[in-house]
């Protein structure tokens, strides 16, 4: 029973945050890899 609450204080203290982190780069680069599209992608979707 003890082991099971250092394995868990272990995932809150080391494996979370560098998992929120991991998201949060993995986020911020699908949103700035639009840099590197081509201009005609860059543009909005015609409406007609």
């Amino acid at each position: 029973m003890l082991s099971n609450f250092k394995s868990l204080g272990f995932i809150k203290t080391k494996i979370l945050p560098f998992a929120i982190v991991s998201l949060f780069g993995i986020a911020f680069f699908a949103v700035s890899a639009r840099i590197w599209l081509p201009g005609d992608m860059m543009s909005p979707a015609p409406v007609n």
